[in-house]
């Protein structure tokens, strides 16, 4: 019998399900191998702009992943929140709804080893996302040639045997700018965890997992699955943690069952 790991919550966003750059089948296989009460989508889980564009469709990977969730529903019992984002922004119309064990929000609250957490895609912080969709949608033009030729780089490097090397980070982690937005970003999102008396803030949108503090409050993002392929698990003490897919690591279904597939910790 298959040993899965068991995490009372698990979160995930940014997908981009519909993308040519989403990593849907990894994302799929971790979900195959795990457990949980709850599992969180917190947005962008389906990209409804790329899915808008001509000659884009809807393929058999895409919906594999979302026959993991019903079996996860069926077989664990396990709710799902699907909390809308800015490339989903079409469940507007639908949120908030609750169907059999599926919701879909705008936003979510809920307490969970004594501790509340407020969770959030982020975009409502993103001036550029909620104000200017036209130039949000430029930005996802340059990000999706940037992811391309993120990709050919790779390619060369994988040939090389060299590590898997993030061009987007690296433009995060240098440029001024990048760095101001998100030291706000993360600010902004401190200050609505304290507006709503929650312990921590659940976000995604920025595409940069992370794990601080700012004062009692912590900052948990999810990352994505176009490049880092993270998770934002919890444990079965109330504590979270990161976890990264490593997608070169050959692994074989013994592998899953001794728990050494995520041997990366952030």
């Amino acid at each position: 019998m298959e040993l899965r790991t068991y995490y009372p919550t698990i979160v995930l966003s940014d997908i981009h399900i519909g993308s040519e750059h989403s990593k849907t089948e990894e994302v799929t296989n971790f979900l195959k191998h795990v457990n949980c009460d709850r599992l969180i989508l917190n947005g962008d889980i389906i990209d409804g702009w790329q899915l808008q564009k001509q000659g884009k469709r809807w393929k058999n990977k895409h919906t594999d992943f979302f026959k993991v969730l019903m079996k996860m529903m069926e077989k664990q019992g396990t709710e799902i929140i699907y909390v809308r984002g800015n490339h989903d922004d079409f469940l507007d119309h639908l949120a908030p709804m609750t169907f059999y064990n599926v919701s879909i929000v705008k936003e979510y609250l809920f307490h969970s080893f004594g501790k509340k957490y407020y969770v959030t895609h982020g975009d409502i912080f993103d001036s550029v996302t909620t104000h200017m969709r036209w130039l949000a949608r430029l930005g996802d033009i340059g990000y999706t040639f940037l992811l391309w030729v993120n990709k050919t780089y790779n390619r060369q490097r994988e040939k090389s045997g060299k590590p898997y090397f993030s061009l987007s980070q690296r433009i995060k982690s240098k440029v001024k700018s990048a760095v101001s937005y998100i030291s706000d970003f993360e600010k902004e999102l401190v200050a609505l965890a304290v507006s709503k008396k929650a312990d921590a803030i659940i976000c995604g949108h920025i595409h940069q997992a992370a794990d601080r503090w700012y004062g009692d409050i912590r900052y948990l993002n999810s990352g994505d699955w176009v490049e880092s392929m993270t998770a934002l698990v919890q444990n079965e003490l109330g504590d979270w943690k990161i976890i990264k897919y490593n997608s070169r690591q050959q692994v074989s279904e013994d592998t899953w069952s001794n728990k050494i597939l995520y041997p990366e910790v952030i």
